[in-house]
C-alpha cells in the first residue's frame, strides 16, 4: 500500500492570522510530506507492511519506519484539530474537562503549560482512558499515545517547524493562537465516539 500525503480540511490560508499560508505549505506540505514520502521508502520492499493501514504501522513498527509512520499519523491528527470554524466543546466533553480541570479556561492554560514545559521537540496531548478520565500526555519527538492505552483526542504539535515562521522561537505566542483553531467539534466526537 502506498501512503498517500492527505489534503488539508481547510484552505492553507484559513486559518490566518493565527496559523499564516506560509506556515501550512511549509508544515503539510514539506514536513508532513516528508514523513510520508520517506514511510513509503522505508517500506517498499518489506511484504509485512504492504497492506497495513498507517495506524497498523504505528502500532508494529520500530526504528526508522515507526518515527516516520508516527509523524505521518500525527501530523494528521494536527490538521485534523483544526479548523478556520468558532467551535465549542459538546455539553458532555465540557463536563468532562469541567470535571477533570476545574473549568475550560484552567484546561487551556494547564496544556499551555505542559506544552511549554516539553523540553526540545514533540507533541502535547488530551487523552482520555477507559474510564473516561481526561488527562495530558507530553510526548517527545515521534512519539504518540496510539502506541499505549489510551485515546488521543486532540494534540498540540510543539516541534519548531509548527510556528517558527510565524512566531519564530515563541512558542507561548503560537499556543495563545492554536487555542483560537482548535476544532471542539471534532474533539468532541472523538470523546463520545
Amino acid at each position: 500500500m502506498i501512503h498517500k500525503l492527505p489534503e488539508l480540511p481547510y484552505a492553507y490560508d484559513a486559518l490566518e492570522p493565527y496559523i499564516s499560508k506560509s506556515t501550512l505549505e511549509f508544515h503539510h506540505d514539506k514536513h508532513h510530506a516528508g514523513y510520508i514520502k520517506k514511510l513509503n521508502d522505508l517500506i517498499k520492499n518489506k511484504e509485512s507492511y504492504q497492506n497495513m493501514t498507517l495506524l497498523e504501522i504505528v502500532r508494529n513498527s520500530e526504528n526508522s519506519i515507526f518515527n516516520n509512520a508516527t509523524q505521518a499519523y500525527n501530523h494528521n491528527f494536527y490538521f485534523n484539530s483544526l479548523t478556520p470554524n468558532k467551535t465549542k466543546p459538546s455539553p458532555a466533553l465540557l463536563a468532562a474537562i469541567n470535571h477533570q480541570f476545574d473549568s475550560l479556561e484552567n484546561f487551556k492554560a494547564t496544556f499551555t503549560q505542559a506544552a511549554l514545559g516539553l523540553f526540545g521537540a514533540g507533541w502535547t496531548w488530551l487523552v482520555m482512558d477507559y474510564k473516561k478520565n481526561l488527562m495530558l500526555e507530553n510526548r517527545s519527538n515521534a512519539q504518540t499515545p496510539v502506541v499505549g492505552e489510551n485515546t488521543p483526542l486532540l494534540v498540540c504539535d510543539v516541534w519548531e517547524h509548527a510556528y517558527y515562521l510565524d512566531t519564530q522561537n515563541d512558542r507561548a505566542a503560537y499556543l495563545e493562537n492554536f487555542w483560537h483553531v482548535v476544532d471542539w467539534e471534532a474533539v468532541s466526537k472523538r470523546y463520545e465516539g
